[in-house]
């Protein structure tokens, strides 16, 4: 069967550079640091956290703080499309808004705030607003039978389907209430855009079916036809240009980000993310990967992967997983020391609430070992 030559023009369209001819590129930054909500308490939660935060990442010289704002459709900012029960609480202790706050001591210090955005997991969020609104089908799922909402479980997280538009338009408003809210934000950091990779037959929901066929010509689906699957690699990219358009058009001066899975079959055959395409075309302006292997050998060969697979290495981050290594600092060390003589751009550790739990982990950043 002929592909329509509408597919071939979405996917021009999808890869047109975002960024305009001959716009500088963004001050380089080589450090760089994950500040997840997953920590208890929560940095956002009082002011003395806040402080705290900053200190230290002043201290080791972190000059970009990825500070996770939305997760699992909840929000520490005012939102009507995530929950905003968390910001709220965190205002009430804090006595302003904590994300400003955080902001102002941050660019005191010299250091850049990034909102760090989980776009298309719910966690286990069965009161997720955006579920509440729309019901099951936004969230993506395999061909088989669902009876129940814990039917579309995956790997313990809802998903969002990348190629329902109501999902699309309902995050991108969700993108421009930050960019309202926060005018003094460095960057924005989209993460979780993508397909679930524990089994890579998702999609199967009745939008993006509909759409899928209207635009193929195709009358049914199978997972392994590589139009189908060239057709979910593109939904995810197709919403990530049309989020970083958002993004430019609101704030032409932000640097915008994405986070990538590792290694990189994984994620363009499973998680459909074509992260080296993000880069070599100007999508966003750097990618971080998650570079989370607690084996040095093999975070240094997916380093070299990550390397060979983009035009500019520069344009790309290692994420480096501290959160797996709290009972082996001396490994969190070595993968730092490999990190930083990688040539890549910049050295980012998930997260801060495990350098909090393990001290010696931050040896490395602080220069005590």
């Amino acid at each position: 069967m002929k592909i329509r030559f509408s597919v071939l023009l979405v996917c021009w369209l999808v890869f047109l550079p975002i960024r305009a001819q001959g716009q500088e590129f963004p001050r380089p930054f080589s450090r760089g640091l994950f500040v997840s909500v997953i920590q208890e308490p929560p940095v956002l939660s009082s002011r003395e956290a806040i402080v705290k935060l900053v200190t230290f990442a002043k201290q080791a010289d972190i000059q970009v703080l990825f500070v996770q704002i939305y997760y699992a459709n909840r929000a520490w900012f005012p939102s009507r499309v995530g929950d905003p029960a968390p910001y709220e609480a965190c205002l009430r202790d804090v006595g302003e808004d904590p994300l400003k706050l955080l902001i102002k001591e941050a660019h005191v210090a010299g250091i850049q705030v990034h909102a760090w955005l989980n776009m298309l997991s719910l966690n286990d969020n069965e009161n997720a607003p955006l579920l509440r609104k729309y019901g099951t089908e936004i969230l993506t799922r395999d061909a088989g039978e669902k009876r129940a909402l814990a039917d579309y479980k995956i790997d313990h997280q809802y998903f969002l389907e990348p190629g329902d538009l109501c999902v699309r338009k309902e995050l991108g408003a969700m993108v421009e209430e930050v960019l309202r809210r926060y005018p003094d934000l460095d960057g924005v950091q989209f993460d979780y855009l993508r397909y679930p990779d524990v089994h890579p037959v998702y999609g199967h929901t009745k939008v993006n079916l509909r759409r899928f066929k209207e635009v193929t010509g195709f009358g049914t689906v199978r997972d392994q036809n590589p139009v189908w699957q060239r057709w979910k690699r593109d939904q995810v990219t197709g919403f990530l240009s049309e989020l970083v358009r958002e993004v430019r058009a609101f704030r032409p001066g932000i640097r915008v980000s994405a986070t990538g899975c590792m290694p990189y079959p994984r994620a363009y055959d499973e998680a459909f993310q074509d992260w080296p395409a993000w880069i070599d075309r100007g999508l966003v302006d750097f990618v971080t990967v998650m570079n989370y292997s607690p084996d040095p050998a093999q975070f240094e060969r997916w380093n070299l992967n990550v390397k060979g697979e983009v035009k500019d290495f520069r344009k790309m981050n290692i994420g480096i997983g501290a959160y797996r290594l709290g009972n082996a600092p001396e490994v969190f060390a070595k993968e730092y020391r490999l990190c930083e003589t990688a040539g890549a751009g910049a050295c980012v550790v998930f997260h801060y609430g495990s350098l909090l739990e393990n001290p010696a982990l931050a040896e490395p950043l602080l220069g005590t070992k």
